[in-house]
């Protein structure tokens, strides 16, 4: 009995492992299901949200991207004037003036139509797109070289000087800004916002100003700089196009003619492959520029300037001759110069370009000691100007000096000086503010000639009149006994 419930406890443990078993298989069997309802529910979210397919007009968009296309009439005047206005804000370096402007321009247009035809095959609107682009160019590069060579003031602002060098942020801007555009178009309802958002984003317009500006005075740099950006724009918005037409399915255009159709088909992927070459070329150029830029800026940020033994007065990278060059105040040790070299090389993108120091101990020092004699001419040349300044005056004093005797001679026919009459005139008559005397010609009869002396005084305004005849009349007295006149006129003044 006992070998039989032995047995039996046997094989109820066989059950049980039989049972977890079982249970772990269903758990993992419901994690599974599990996860792979939570898989499609995430895509079926991901679907509905990003999915733009159902919620496109083709024909409307067609037709809208089509009516954009020609410059004729009031377009053309409207692009001239936005025209004028950006040039405005670039001359102003007012970046809201050139907002305004692009938010006018109806610029987008034929780029549309270029991408719009090659995606369905439609070669008249191909050749329609590229005339109006091409009169659109020609139009705002005369519109623009009239105002900068025409407008008194055309010194370079940084709004120009930033058309001039694209780099790779510009490339993904055109890029992603075309891709809004073509979406925003093909919705049912166009959404105007996205429409202006692109227009300032991508800013077609203030490139093509830029190349005019350049026209106008003759800046070459310029001109190549900012159509190199325009055709940037320009390439990346008609393939944004071109990818969201192709990716929605629009349908392509058919003929009557197979071999027509064939041979449309074949020509309209000869211009989708003629753009996206120079797409591609453009883009890996601009990356490689902005590469070489952001390794150049950043070796003289932490290896030329942080050095307090380096005065650095100008620096300039050639990306075509592969060249650094720079400019330092004083000398440059072999030792410092050697340490420059070794740290270019950790910069990737520049490690294999030439570094090129300039620097010249005794042509600095030579300037230093002009710099200091001409400190000390100066210095000479101000010594000199006091000196003679210094003498100009002892001379004018004696001058007056001598003028003052003559005077005093003359006055009183060398018997009493003016200044001492003056003097005690003031002391005896002390509200006497104002005092002088001379000698003066008359004649009553106009026949025989008196002379008479004069005398000028002023009195205080304070003093009545009483006062001022009693104190007269006792000047009077006192010149007559000091000029030893028998006769004096007191005038009042």
């Amino acid at each position: 009995m006992e070998e039989g419930k032995e047995h039996k406890f046997d094989f109820s443990e066989e059950e049980t492992e039989n049972a977890k078993n079982k249970s772990v298989e269903i758990s993992k069997e419901k994690v599974k299901k599990d996860a792979e309802g939570l898989w499609k529910s995430i895509s079926k979210f991901l679907n509905e949200l990003l999915d733009f397919r159902d919620d496109t007009d083709r024909d409307a968009t067609i037709l809208a991207i089509k009516a954009d296309i020609s410059f004729k009439g009031a377009t053309a005047w409207i692009l001239v004037c936005s025209i004028f206005v950006a040039s405005i804000g670039l001359n102003a370096d007012s970046t809201a003036v050139v907002i305004g402007a692009m938010l006018i321009s109806p610029l987008m247009g034929p780029i549309l139509g270029v991408g719009l035809s090659i995606a369905i095959n439609d070669i008249d609107t191909l050749k329609r797109s590229l005339i109006n682009l091409a009169i659109m160019i020609v139009l705002s590069l005369m519109t623009a070289f009239l105002f900068f060579a025409l407008f008194p003031l055309n010194e370079e602002t940084s709004e120009l000087f930033a058309r001039t060098r694209p780099d790779i942020r510009d490339v993904l801007i055109a890029f992603f800004g075309g891709l809004a555009l073509i979406i925003a178009r093909t919705k049912k309802g166009t959404i105007a916002s996205v429409i202006f958002g692109v227009a300032i984003a991508t800013a077609l317009m203030p490139p093509l100003c830029t190349a005019g500006y350049g026209l106008a005075v003759g800046n070459w740099k310029f001109f190549f700089g900012a159509m190199y950006l325009f055709s940037i724009n320009t390439i990346f918005i008609a393939l944004a196009t071109f990818v969201v037409l192709k990716l929605l399915g629009f349908p392509m255009l058919k003929y009557v003619n197979s071999a027509k159709r064939k041979r449309i088909s074949r020509f309209a992927m000869l211009i989708a492959i003629v753009v996206m070459f120079p797409a591609i070329w453009t883009f890996l150029t601009v990356l490689q520029e902005t590469k070489y830029q952001r390794d150049y800026k950043d070796f003289i940020s932490n290896e030329v300037e942080t050095n307090d033994n380096l005065w650095l007065q100008r620096h300039n990278m050639d990306v075509d001759a592969k060249k650094i060059s720079l400019y330092f105040n004083g000398d440059v040790a072999d030792a410092t110069l050697s340490d420059l070299q070794n740290e270019l090389k950790d910069y990737e993108n520049i490690l294999d370009f030439e570094l090129v120091v300039n620097a010249n101990k005794v042509r600095n020092a030579d300037r230093l000691s002009q710099s200091l004699e001409r400190a000390y001419d100066d210095l000479d040349r101000r010594d000199n100007v006091i000196s003679g300044l210094q003498t100009q005056i002892e001379e004018l004093e004696k001058n007056i000096t001598g003028l003052n005797m003559q005077i005093e001679s003359r006055s009183a026919k060398g018997t009493v000086s003016f200044t001492t009459l003056s003097r005690d005139a003031k002391v005896r008559f002390s509200d006497l503010e104002y005092f002088g005397y001379a000698e003066m010609l008359e004649s009553k009869d106009f026949i025989t000639i008196d002379t008479i002396t004069v005398a000028s005084v002023r009195w205080k305004k304070s003093l009545v009149d009483s006062l001022v005849l009693k104190c007269e009349i006792g000047l009077q007295k006192w010149l007559q006994h000091e000029l030893k006149k028998d006769t004096i006129m007191i005038k009042r003044n």
